[in-house]
């Protein structure tokens, strides 16, 4: 496992990407093309940059990419990519959110590969990965385009299942995911949303 893990490290400095994270992303991409020429993306949990840098090069010049993350974030767009907007801050800021809104009041992909501090415990690193996991799928009723796509990390346990019922009810197609990037100990998954459909959130009425 030793040596996945360091073949992905390996390309990345190759590819020049800050992070192997980029893999998952990529292979989900080739699988589902979430991601098209023109498109609007939030990238939640953006640093090092990694997602953020490849979905520009998806969407090229006439797509858009906002990044937003607690850790400062400052990676040139590649020639020919969508320009990046970079924020520092917390996503549940609601002050950052309207910064984010003026440069596109909704998005066409949200991407999250936020995690948690983790502790060691699993339960507790599940049950932080799942409150994230909730706020960011909260932001996508603000911030999501009717038939936008969503894609998020979590770890998996027991409240795996009730997310991804969830997510059935506000999008046409769902699926989980396990990356070949991803090493196989880790209870990493992502899951997958695609064709949003726009409701009211409860949290706003």
């Amino acid at each position: 496992m030793r040596k996945v893990r360091d073949y992905y490290f390996q390309k990345a400095k190759k590819d020049r990407y800050p992070a192997r994270s980029i893999y998952k992303l990529e292979e989900v991409q080739k699988k589902y093309r979430l991601l098209r020429p023109g498109d609007s993306v939030l990238d939640l949990g953006c640093h090092p940059g990694s997602w953020s840098l490849y979905a520009s090069e998806v969407v090229g010049p006439k797509g858009v990419v906002v990044g937003i993350d607690l850790q400062e974030t400052a990676i040139a767009a590649r020639p020919g990519g969508a320009a990046i907007h970079w924020f520092c801050g917390d996503i549940a800021d609601p002050e950052q959110i309207s910064r984010i809104r003026r440069i596109r009041p909704a998005f066409k992909v949200l991407l999250s590969d936020i995690a948690p501090r983790t502790t060691g415990n699993r339960w507790t690193d599940h049950q932080q990965s799942m409150r994230l996991a909730e706020q960011t799928l909260h932001l996508a009723g603000q911030l999501l385009h009717e038939k936008g796509h969503y894609l998020c990390k979590l770890f998996q346990g027991e409240e795996t299942v009730s997310f991804i019922a969830t997510l059935k009810e506000q999008f046409s197609l769902v699926k989980v995911i396990k990356p070949n990037s991803s090493r196989k100990e880790s209870r990493e998954l992502f899951v997958l949303g695609m064709e949003y459909r726009k409701t009211v959130d409860p949290q706003q009425r």
